[in-house]
């Protein structure tokens, strides 16, 4: 029996047909008018309910800790969790298989709340069903993700109820989102890796992963356009275990959506492939039900179901309008709302007697029962298949298959070289032999990004076929970000790659992975105006500065096909820090590290790569990639003019600021003020390196259409130049010094 069985056996238990009356319920609620008895609700008279009133007072306890909470900031978004927690309560409680005392159980449905300003909606859910808190090394601590009292300092600092949900922040959250449109993209890559899982793990005595991914999307995630891309790849790839759930309450922070959208989403929806289920209520208990099991019960392709809700629902003056949004209803509209849920109006952050049990008694019993039955699953499964179930348990960890990096290759001496996207390809395909759930692609762009896996049994994802280790997704570079954001999530370790210039369109993606902390590589090439006739339009040059200036991204532009190599190992050795590794189009020369120091120095950050014989150095050259055999060119002329000069490799500002600081002065001697950057993008940074006198060659404006080397020419990128730079910063030292 597989989790989906077990699940789908509890469900039909969990209270289905009590739930058939809310809808009369609950829309008596959307009045404002008020019971003549309503405020006479005690804690006490809550404590022991039907079972009917007990479902009722388990959403209004979700939606009255949102309220209060918000109330208490004086900062946040009421209006969602009010309107939703019908919604939420039902997935959660009769459908999600998600344990509680173990939030990182590896075949846990997913719950992605996009809709990230309705945060406290979350963080009620994970109060009341006692999430457990889980460390960085993934050990469970025995003490709640998210207490009342987190709750009681939402948005304040030290609070584990941020004003958006972060992963890396409260344990239950499975990613950071806030930014609208990203939990949908991000939930592709949940459920591709949930697909891929099961084929690669899967077995016909064993069924290791199924699970389902389910989103809580808003009318502004379906205005992103990376929603829209997200939609289109997930339709073509068929993916049965997506539901995305879409609060259709018509109002955004401006007013009506009516201003600004008129799409039919069900139209739009059914045109990418999806099943397209529509709930007419949001308090409609029993229609959610059956969309919900119908999405179970139907897994060829992915499913939206449309609710349609009233924002701020029971808030009498502020009921569907965008004053319920984005600030908080007042105090006086707390008082009432409540009043039309029957609660106690004077009463803050309560939880009636029975609500925390109730729940133990649906989703947290269910979770257990399917956790405790999946953990002896892999104990079985260990024993017939320990190759597997050991790769199964070194992603879990973020561990590194054994001998990984055995067969790593070193490039010979070559002048002429190759590019280094050439070189990052043959490493590529190198390590993912040995690395069985390392898996990526391009945003249709392999054969001039060379990561395409090319090695026999590599093989291609596709529609309904997720045995391969290639991704294809397509022209629609936001998604492919946030997608291997996803499956990094989801403990596969992924790739995207495509060309510098288009790093704009991912940087959304990129920036939430590095504050989520997770080990995501992204692959540029085409890194300078290196590539030519292309023009400006493809040529990078302000790029690069703002990946470095990402908090927690590592940039790696290796300088040559060893550096590379050593690159690569820095990359795959990474769990809590997403990579971006910068290569080239052209060629450049693999240098002779018999003359030359070795490539491993790049594991620093910067290193000396040549330097002064027998004297001090008088002048540092410190190139990146590409420019560090330009710098290399010019410290020979220099040496033949009888000047003592330093070439420093720096591919990495971010792993170089990681170092002591002896070490750092060692590489740049702080007495030594002569110094010249070398790099083909923006100079915006460099001070940091060779001061406010250094020289920086680099770029200035934006490139031009011509051959490479007219290009380099009319930018200045030669070997004169950097020496003619050198020389005159000689010169303006010693005129300092005098």
């Amino acid at each position: 029996m597989t989790d989906r069985d077990h699940s789908e056996s509890a469900t039909a238990t969990c209270g289905v047909e009590e739930m058939q009356t809310w809808p009369t319920r609950r829309r008596a609620v959307a009045s404002t008018q008020t019971s003549p008895n309503s405020s006479d609700l005690t804690q006490q008279e809550a404590a022991t309910p039907s079972q009917s009133a007990m479902d009722e007072l388990c959403i209004n306890t979700i939606r009255t800790l949102s309220m209060d909470a918000v109330q208490r900031a004086n900062s946040g978004h009421p209006g969602t969790p009010m309107a939703m927690a019908p919604v939420i309560y039902t997935l959660w409680q009769s459908f999600l298989r998600f344990d509680p005392e173990d939030p990182i159980w590896p075949n846990r449905d997913r719950f992605v709340l996009s809709a990230g300003h309705a945060s406290m909606l979350l963080y009620s859910m994970l109060h009341l069903i006692g999430v457990k808190a889980v460390d960085v090394k993934y050990e469970r601590l025995g003490e709640l993700s998210v207490t009342l009292d987190d709750i009681k300092r939402f948005r304040q600092l030290g609070s584990k109820c941020t004003g958006h949900p972060e992963y890396h922040l409260t344990s239950g959250v499975e990613t950071t989102t806030g930014p609208l449109g990203q939990g949908c993209a991000t939930s592709i890559g949940m459920a591709i890796a949930g697909e891929w899982m099961g084929n690669h793990f899967n077995r016909a005595d064993f069924t290791m992963f199924d699970y389902d991914v389910y989103v809580l999307c808003s009318d502004g995630d379906m205005m992103e356009g990376v929603s829209s891309e997200a939609a289109s790849l997930a339709g073509h790839l068929m993916l049965g275990n997506l539901c995305w759930i879409y609060d259709n309450n018509r109002v955004t922070i401006e007013g009506a959506t009516a201003l600004a959208f008129s799409d039919d989403v069900a139209a739009r929806f059914r045109a990418y492939g999806w099943n397209v289920q529509h709930v007419g209520d949001a308090n409609d208990a029993g229609r959610l039900t059956e969309a919900i099991a119908k999405f179970r019960g139907e897994h060829g392709v992915p499913t939206l179901i449309i609710v349609d809700s009233h924002i701020g629902y029971g808030a009498p003056h502020k009921h569907d309008t965008n004053a319920a949004h984005g600030e908080p209803l007042g105090e006086e509209e707390v008082r009432l709302a409540k009043r039309n849920y029957g609660w106690p109006e004077d009463a803050h952050f309560l939880v009636p007697d029975g609500v925390r049990e109730h729940f133990r008694s649906g989703i947290c019993q269910r979770g257990e029962q399917l956790r405790s039955g999946w953990q002896a699953r892999l104990e079985a499964y260990r024993s017939k298949y320990p190759d597997l179930a050991d790769q199964l348990d070194r992603m879990q960890r973020r561990e590194l298959p054994e001998g990984w990096d055995v067969d790593l290759p070193i490039f010979p001496t070559d002048l002429k070289g190759l590019p280094t996207r050439t070189s990052s390809g043959e490493v590529l395909n190198t390590v993912a032999q040995r690395y069985p759930w390392l898996i990526g692609g391009s945003a249709d762009l392999a054969p001039s990004t060379k990561t395409r896996l090319t090695f026999e049994g590599a093989g291609d994802i596709e529609p309904e076929k997720f045995e391969g280790r290639n991704l294809h997704f397509g022209i629609r570079e936001h998604v492919m970000a946030a997608t291997v954001n996803g499956l990094a999530l989801s403990k596969v370790r992924a790739y995207g790659s495509g060309y510098l210039i288009f790093s704009d369109y991912m940087k959304p993606a990129i920036r939430l992975s590095a504050l989520m902390e997770i080990p995501a590589i992204y692959i540029f090439t085409h890194d300078s105006i290196g590539l030519g006739e292309d023009g400006p339009t493809h040529q990078p040059v302000e790029q690069l500065i703002a990946l470095r200036g990402i908090p927690g991204l590592i940039t790696l532009r290796p300088a040559d096909a060893n550096e590379v190599t050593e690159a690569w190992r820095v990359i795959i050795g990474l769990r809590h820090q997403p990579a971006c590794l910068v290569l080239t189009r052209e060629a450049v020369p693999t240098l002779d590290r018999s003359r030359y120091a070795p490539a491993s120095g790049l594991s620093r950050g910067a290193y000396v790569l040549a330097d002064a014989e027998d004297k001090k150095p008088e002048v540092l050259l410190i190139g990146t990639g590409s420019e560090v055999a330009l710098c290399l060119k010019a410290y020979e002329e220099l040496k033949a003019d009888g000047i003592a000069a330093r070439v420093i490799s720096m591919p990495s500002w971010e792993l170089f600021e990681l170092q002591d600081e002896t070490y750092r002065d060692e590489v740049l001697p702080p007495e030594i003020k002569a110094r010249v950057s070398v790099e083909e993008g923006s100079v915006l940074g460099w001070d940091r390196y060779v001061g406010m006198s250094g020289a920086k060659i680099g770029m200035h404006t934006f490139g031009s259409s011509a051959p490479l080397e007219d290009l380099l020419k009319k930018f200045g990128f030669t070997p004169e130049k950097v020496f003619e730079a050198a020389k005159q910063q000689l010169a303006q030292v010693k005129k300092m010094r005098t």
